[in-house]
């Protein structure tokens, strides 16, 4: 048994191992526009393993050329996932203290509130891990305090700078009048105009969070990772903007430990002091004021 356990363990790990980490993959390249090229490679693989079945040397010996040259090909096809994965494993919160981060999520609901009733375009880059400037293509650079009015100025109809992008780093705007790369994805609705494609191009190469305004309906959208959210309220964005940008910090090991340690001994103390607990009326325990 023991002789078992010890020739099988390593290839269990290994399956598991693998197995989440394509199950991951999958899910992140989903609905991004590499997902089409992920289908296309399984549908080589599964018929790269019919003419080895078959005996179709020819073919096979085709395809298993073909697999010889995809590591470099999948690296330059996947290359905005691959960054934008990365990213998130070292994902770092945009905002220092929880006050900083209301105040900037503040900043861009009012704002995004405020041109949907003007029916004022927009466009609205938050960045994160990812530097756009390595992305966007032109842009001016701004460097002041992001505020609603700022916000105003730059997009205000007839403006120089109001038909591109601009990219808002913490509670500064770094670049306006950027150009966002469009999506190449053909599955969107033939109605989304140019900043709505642009918004959609920049979130499937960064981890960037693009908002947009429209003109004409005065409806706010976002997209985020590749993901294209349309039509939603400014408690929606509001809450999602929240979602991400005040999540609960992870806690290290040292700290899970910590705690852990910190419960049982007060666990331990609150069984010694019995009284330190009532039963209020529904039955339910009580701790008593001190």
């Amino acid at each position: 048994m023991v002789d078992w356990i010890s020739i099988l363990w390593r290839p269990l790990v290994e399956i598991v191992v693998l197995t989440t980490a394509f199950y991951y993959g999958f899910l992140f390249v989903r609905g991004t526009r590499g997902w089409p090229v992920v289908i296309g490679f399984l549908v080589m693989i599964a018929l790269t393993f019919v003419t080895s079945v078959l005996q179709l040397d020819v073919l096979s010996t085709f395809l298993r050329s073909f697999f010889a040259f995809s590591a470099v090909a999948v690296l330059v096809l996947f290359q905005p996932e691959f960054r934008r994965m990365l990213a998130e494993l070292g994902n770092l919160p945009l905002f220092g203290t929880t006050r900083e981060q209301r105040e900037n999520i503040e900043v861009i609901v009012q704002s995004v509130e405020r041109f949907s009733e003007l029916h004022i375009g927009a466009l609205i880059a938050l960045e994160q891990t990812i530097q756009l400037r390595d992305v966007v293509e032109s842009g001016i650079t701004v460097d002041c305090e992001a505020t609603p009015e700022m916000l105003e100025t730059i997009f205000f109809p007839n403006n120089a700078i109001h038909d591109g992008g601009v990219v808002i780093k913490g509670d500064r705007i770094n670049l306006a009048a950027c150009i966002f790369p469009l999506t190449q994805r053909q599955d969107l609705s033939k109605s989304l105009g140019t900043r709505h494609r642009a918004a959609i191009g920049l979130a499937e190469e960064t981890d960037a969070i693009v908002i947009v305004v429209s003109e004409e309906l005065g409806t706010i959208s976002y997209a985020y990772k590749g993901q294209w959210v349309r039509g939603v309220s400014v408690e929606e964005l509001r809450s999602f903007l929240t979602s991400i940008f005040m999540r609960q910090p992870k806690l290290t090991w040292r700290a899970w430990i910590r705690s852990k340690l910190q419960n049982r001994s007060n666990s331990g103390s609150a069984g010694d002091d019995s009284g330190s607990q009532t039963l209020s009326h529904h039955g339910q325990a009580r701790i008593a004021p001190e």
